[in-house]
């Protein structure tokens, strides 16, 4: 496999559901997705939640309770990513649209994840932010102000602005390469990132499982399952 021609040293890493998917967590968008089951209308919006908040925390709880699942693990892919990271000597940062923790249960630090964590709850009366990994409900009172019954998944509902998108921005601007991984492409602002790397004129890197909407934006590309190519293609970087 090629290498880089110039030297790395910096890196931006965007994952989607395919990372997960080979994990064996259900994904949102597939054809016989979440989605196709439950509409976004319903549990996903800040509407849904001011509508029927029961429903809303149902619905994640069950998310949740789902992570716990003894057979739910990093896969090669995450452990790869990780180990790469430790062993960079550049900057490396991880974005990751999915709301699960593989990528942390598989040892990633430089991580954002830009719509939010399924193991964190948040406070809309005092805005804390805290690890979660119990069932959510209507009555649940904030571990930091003791407010009860506005406590909500820390995720990024339909309508809402992604996390730390100054950040990603900024890492975007200034990363010589780019890499997408178990991508669809149809989701924004995700799906422009390649389109930032290359104005930064950074190398553009599809791994996925097929062409992604965005495929042709990419200077190469490697097809297969996740788990599969991510380990050989971080394996065999060049970094200079």
């Amino acid at each position: 496999m090629a290498g880089v021609m110039a030297e790395t040293r910096s890196i931006v890493v965007l994952t989607g559901a395919g990372i997960s998917r080979e994990s064996g967590l259900h994904t949102f968008r597939d054809a016989d997705g979440i989605w196709a089951t439950v509409k976004v209308e319903d549990v996903a919006t800040p509407e849904a939640f001011a509508r029927d908040p029961v429903r809303v925390q149902d619905f994640y709880n069950e998310r949740r309770r789902g992570l716990a699942n003894s057979g739910i693990a990093p896969n090669p892919a995450h452990r790869s990513l990780a180990e790469f990271e430790a062993a960079f000597a550049g900057d490396f940062l991880l974005v990751t649209q999915n709301i699960d923790n593989l990528h942390e249960r598989a040892g990633s630090n430089n991580l954002i994840h830009m719509h939010g964590e399924l193991c964190k709850a948040r406070c809309e009366e005092c805005g804390d932010v805290g690890e979660w990994l119990d069932d959510l409900f209507t009555d649940t009172a904030c571990p930091a102000c003791g407010k009860a019954a506005g406590m909500r998944p820390h995720v990024v509902w339909f309508g809402e602005m992604p996390f730390e998108m100054d950040r990603i921005n900024e890492a975007l601007e200034s990363c010589d390469l780019f890499v997408s991984i178990g991508t669809s492409g149809n989701v924004y602002p995700a799906a422009g990132f390649v389109q930032a790397a290359r104005m930064a004129g950074a190398r553009t890197v599809e791994l996925n499982l097929e062409p992604s909407q965005g495929a042709t934006l990419f200077e190469e590309a490697v097809y297969g399952p996740a788990g599969a190519i991510v380990p050989g293609w971080f394996a065999n970087l060049d970094t200079g």
